[in-house]
């Protein structure tokens, strides 16, 4: 585990300094349903020890894909709803908050379903960089397109393409360039200043923490090796204010009431 049990107060007061210190980056994982988003987390997680052992317990207990009794389901990691463990969906934006030696993180696991798309914009509204899941036997998808034009409208400059699933097509060097080519030339258009391709496969592992053995083409990083690294542009506080919102509640239609007014340059200092 990355923290010890049993630490001086001193110790303690030293790496709450550290901790504080560093770039944070956040980031989202979005895409079609079933690419794998929470499986990729969590294999993430558990890969990096970036899981507490009486958790990693329970997923071995209870998280058993397939009741095999073998291999954990990764998925549960983040999945805390009870309606998502029964249906084995996302529903709810799921925020996580790690950090390794080089980086502090906070992930967004948004939804796949069209239903909670906008759930999807909740998390991606203070993203700095998308990391979009697309099934390799499935390849670009109406809803990989959406995700990305709402993670572009949104501010997202910096996308990962995460071709998952790698592994059911005997990890396939033509069929992966191919998905790529297809996401440039169709992303060419929404600004994004950069597009990093990695192939992987989140239910083993393959590109996540370590290097894959089994993708020898493949010369890039790992996942978590390039979110440790990429350079990410400082925000523009010159840029026109944008206050998202995701739900207005009114008891019916004609309902009108006193708008509590502030100055949006207050409004940016507060939210930023």
């Amino acid at each position: 585990m990355p923290y010890p049990f049993s630490i001086s107060p001193h110790d303690m007061e030293e790496h709450l300094v550290q901790e504080d210190k560093g770039p944070v980056l956040r980031f989202i994982t979005c895409g079609s349903v079933d690419d794998g988003k929470s499986t990729l987390i969590g294999r993430l997680l558990c890969d990096a020890q970036l899981v507490f052992e009486d958790q990693l317990a329970d997923l071995r207990h209870g998280g058993i894909r397939g009741g095999n009794g073998e291999e954990i389901d990764f998925s549960l990691v983040l999945d805390g709803l009870e309606a998502e463990r029964e249906q084995g969906i996302t529903i709810d934006v799921a925020y996580r908050y790690f950090s390794t030696s080089k980086r502090k993180f906070i992930v967004a696991d948004t939804p796949g379903h069209f239903e909670y798309t906008r759930n999807m914009a909740t998390g991606a509204s203070t993203a700095d960089l998308a990391v979009i899941l697309v099934d390799s036997r499935q390849g670009i998808l109406q809803q990989t397109r959406r995700h990305s034009y709402l993670a572009s409208l949104l501010g997202i400059r910096h996308v990962v393409l995460a071709v998952n699933k790698i592994d059911l097509i005997d990890f396939s060097e033509p069929i992966f360039d191919a998905i790529v080519a297809e996401y440039v030339r169709f992303s060419a258009k929404l600004g994004f200043a950069s597009v990093m391709a990695i192939p992987m496969s989140a239910r083993f592992g393959d590109n996540v923490v370590s290097k894959s053995g089994k993708l020898p083409w493949y010369q890039g990083s790992p996942l978590l090796e390039y979110l440790e690294t990429v350079e990410l542009d400082a925000p523009d506080r010159q840029e026109p204010f944008r206050f998202p919102v995701q739900l207005v509640m009114r008891p019916n239609a004609d309902f009108r009431a006193t708008r509590a007014g502030s100055h949006p340059e207050k409004l940016r200092s507060a939210i930023r």
